[in-house]
C-alpha cells in the first residue's frame, strides 16, 4: 500500500520540487556565499539543508504511516450506542466518531481531515502531525530558498557588470542558459510553495487550536444554521478542549487509538456523531429526485453533448455519474448546469444494504420528479423512495 502511494504523481511531482529547489541553492550557495570558506556560510547552507532534509523526512512519514483506518466491521461495545453511529455498507461496520470513509482510499478514515494528492492517501488520525510538521518545513526553507535564489539570480544576471564596474567584493555566480532557466524554475516553486501551502498552513493551524478537521468545521457550520432555522439550542463542538490541550492532542495523537476521544464537560462522545445523523435526515427530506432524459458518459467536460455544462464544470474532484435514460438520482446539490446526487438502486440491487453511485452529473440530462409522480409511479422498486432512508 506505501509503494502504490509513492508511486503516484502527486509524491513524484512533491519529490521532484524537493529535489530542484535543493539542487539549485546547493548550486548557487557554492559560488554566492560558500560554506568551506567561512563558519557564517557553513552555518548557512547547514540550515537550509537542515530545513530540506525535514521537509523530506516528514512527507515520507505522512505519506509512509497513512492516515490510520476504522477497524472492518468496528461497532461499539455497547450494542445501543450504535443509534447514534451511522453505517458503512462499504467497510461494513460503524463510523467511528469524528471518522469518515474516504472513496478514494476505499477506508474508514480516523479523525479524517482530508484526502491529500501530494501524499495520494487522506490527512487523519495517525499522519495530521507528521503533515503538519512537514508544512512548516516546507514553507520555511521555501521561504529562505526564494529569498537566496533571487539574490544569486541577481547577481548572476549582472554578473558582467560587476566584472567592469564592481569593488571585487561582490560574488560572481556562473550560470549556463540550462542551470538559469532551471534555477528561475526553482525560484518560481519556492515562491508558489510559500503563498499556497503557507495558506494550507494557516488553515491548518486554526483546525488544529480549535481541534477541528476540515470536514467537522463543515458540520459545524450546518449545524449552525440549521439549529438557527429550528429554535434549537447552540451546537457546541464537544471536543475543543483549549487551544494548549488541542494541541496536545495532535503531538501526542499515539497515546490515543483515534476512536475513542476526550470530550469536554457535560458532552458525550456521540454529540457529534447524532449531529450529523440530523443533518443527512434533513438533507434526504430536502432532496429530490430526477430521472435521466438522456445518456451521460461520466466525461468532466462533455463538450458535445452539454456545452454549456463543460464550460462551467463544479470545482471539485468528485466524481461524475453516467446515467442512462431512466436512471433515477436523488439529488442533494445544486450548481447552473449540475446537479449532484446518489443513484436510486432497484429492490434487486439494493438487497445487502448496498448505496448507488454517487457524483456529479449535467442538469440538461435529467428532469425532476414531483413528490406524487414519483411516489406512486416509482418503476425501480414500487416503494415510496420519497421519504428518507
Amino acid at each position: 500500500m506505501s509503494f502504490k502511494r509513492l508511486c503516484h504523481w502527486g509524491p513524484i511531482c512533491v519529490l521532484g520540487i524537493i529535489k530542484l529547489i535543493t539542487w539549485s541553492m546547493v548550486h548557487l550557495i557554492g559560488m554566492w556565499w560558500p560554506p568551506y570558506l567561512t563558519l557564517g556560510g557553513a552555518l548557512h547552507a547547514a540550515f537550509f539543508l537542515s530545513l530540506a532534509a525535514s521537509t523530506l523526512y516528514f512527507f515520507m512519514q505522512a505519506l509512509l504511516e497513512g492516515p490510520g483506518y476504522v477497524p472492518q466491521g468496528w461497532k461499539p461495545a455497547e450494542e445501543c450506542d450504535v443509534q447514534y453511529l451511522q453505517y458503512c455498507t462499504t467497510c461494513k461496520g460503524y463510523k467511528a466518531p469524528r471518522s469518515h470513509h474516504c472513496r478514494k482510499c476505499g477506508h474508514c478514515i480516523k479523525k479524517m481531515d482530508h484526502h491529500c494528492p501530494w501524499i495520494n492517501c487522506c490527512v487523519g488520525h495517525n499522519n495530521h502531525a507528521y503533515f503538519t510538521l512537514f508544512l512548516i518545513s516546507a514553507v520555511l526553507g521555501c521561504l529562505h530558498a526564494s529569498i537566496v535564489l533571487s539574490i544569486c539570480l541577481y547577481h548572476a544576471i549582472h554578473r558582467v557588470w560587476y566584472l567592469q564596474y564592481g569593488d571585487g567584493t561582490e560574488p560572481l555566480i556562473y550560470v549556463t542558459l540550462t542551470t538559469l532557466l532551471l534555477s528561475l524554475l526553482a525560484t518560481g516553486m519556492a515562491v508558489g510553495v510559500v503563498l499556497a501551502v503557507g495558506a494550507l498552513l494557516y488553515l491548518q493551524m486554526r483546525s488544529i487550536l480549535r481541534n477541528r478537521t476540515t470536514i467537522e468545521d463543515w458540520i459545524v457550520d450546518k449545524a449552525a444554521c440549521r439549529r438557527d432555522e429550528r429554535g434549537l439550542p447552540q451546537f457546541r463542538f464537544p471536543y475543543d478542549l483549549g487551544w494548549r490541550s488541542n494541541l496536545r492532542l495532535v503531538w501526542s495523537g499515539h497515546q490515543y487509538d483515534g476512536i475513542h476521544w476526550p470530550v469536554r464537560e457535560g458532552h458525550g462522545q456521540y454529540d457529534l456523531t447524532m449531529e450529523q445523523k440530523a443533518q443527512k435526515a434533513d438533507k434526504a427530506v430536502r432532496s429530490r429526485v430526477y430521472a435521466a432524459a438522456a445518456t451521460y458518459s461520466g466525461r468532466w467536460l462533455p463538450f458535445l453533448q452539454y456545452p454549456r455544462a463543460a464550460l462551467g464544470p463544479p470545482c471539485s474532484d468528485e466524481p461524475r455519474l453516467p446515467l442512462r435514460v431512466g436512471d433515477r438520482v436523488k439529488v442533494t446539490r445544486h450548481r447552473r448546469h449540475w446537479l449532484f446526487g446518489e443513484k436510486v438502486l432497484s429492490e434487486q440491487e439494493a438487497v445487502g444494504g448496498l448505496r448507488g453511485d454517487r457524483g456529479w452529473f449535467p442538469r440538461a440530462a435529467a428532469t425532476g420528479l414531483d413528490t406524487h409522480t414519483y411516489t406512486h409511479t416509482n418503476t425501480h422498486t414500487g416503494k415510496n423512495k420519497h421519504k428518507p432512508d
